[in-house]
């Protein structure tokens, strides 16, 4: 049992939780992600550290409430337990390993979308506690859901905030941002990392193919399982199949076929609502105290 040491609600919907679990603290790093079991009838759900602190032994995810097993998840409270918390699982960002100062000799631009902008913090964290400066852009649909901003420009060299209705920061997705920095800024990156939706982050990579920036994505949405045993999250990168839980989860985005990868996505979403439908019957039942 791993206990919530600390719940907030970053916004609609959006929650930050604090996890009790020391061995997975000790090992994470940028880039990585765990599986979540909220109770014995829970399905697993793959998550993206968004920051861990190994004195604490804590580690923090963000979870959007969006399916009945999320609502779930979000309903618990601080001092409450979820059955399972696993990980380290996949493998952390290439720069990890890498060698310091040719990191450094490099322009980083990070590009989030949404809850994107959670797993994006640690990797620019990581960044700053080396000091290296990176610039990122953070996407909403509206400023009511711009997540992390206060947290992400502590450790940012430049944060820029784009919403689709122009409610705040750029008035437009986070594409266009992105050109404008680099058209009519004079900004130069050799290298973007983008995370978050899958449509968004196909056209992040289509710009930044057009602009010459090398771009990793990170295909954590179309993990199931997260073990490479369910095949859910096959993808072909270049001419090779890869799984994003085990061979990820961040790839060359010139290389995945988005396309592909947003069928995968979908085909999902008919037994999606079936589940739904079956828990929260579960859920209804559980909250007038019968039995399942």
């Amino acid at each position: 049992m791993y206990k919530i040491v600390e719940k907030k609600e970053l916004a609609p919907n959006i929650y930050s939780m604090d996890i009790l679990a020391p061995r997975v603290a000790n090992s994470a790093q940028p880039g990585q992600f765990v599986i979540v079991i909220t109770d014995e009838s829970g399905e697993r759900i793959p998550l993206t550290i968004c920051d861990y602190d190994k004195e604490k032994g804590t580690v923090n995810i963000v979870v959007q409430a969006m399916g009945c097993s999320t609502k779930k998840m979000v309903a618990l409270e601080e001092g409450e337990y979820f059955k399972d918390f696993v990980g380290p699982l996949g493998k952390p960002s290439d720069y990890v390993n890498m060698d310091l100062e040719e990191v450094k000799k490099k322009k980083y631009i990070f590009v989030a979308g949404g809850v994107g902008a959670a797993p994006v913090y640690p990797q620019v964290k990581w960044f700053h506690e080396r000091g290296i400066d990176v610039d990122v852009i953070v996407g909403a649909k509206t400023k009511d859901l711009v997540i992390l901003e206060d947290k992400i420009k502590e450790v940012a060299g430049n944060l820029y905030i784009a919403t689709d209705d122009g409610s705040y920061g750029y008035n437009g997705m986070v594409t266009g941002c992105l050109e404008d920095l680099v058209k009519n800024q004079g900004k130069k990156y050799d290298q973007c990392i983008s995370i978050g939706p899958m449509i968004m982050m196909k056209f992040v990579s289509l710009l930044t193919e057009e602009l010459g920036i090398p771009t990793v994505v990170s295909l954590n949405p179309i993990m199931v399982d997260g073990t490479g045993m369910c095949g859910a999250c096959r993808v072909s990168v270049g001419d090779e199949t890869k799984f994003a839980c085990v061979d990820g989860p961040e790839f060359d985005g010139h290389l995945v076929d988005f396309d592909e990868a947003l069928k995968r996505q979908a085909q999902y979403k008919s037994e999606e609502v079936k589940l739904d439908k079956k828990v929260e019957e579960d859920c209804k039942i559980e909250d007038q105290g019968g039995a399942k």
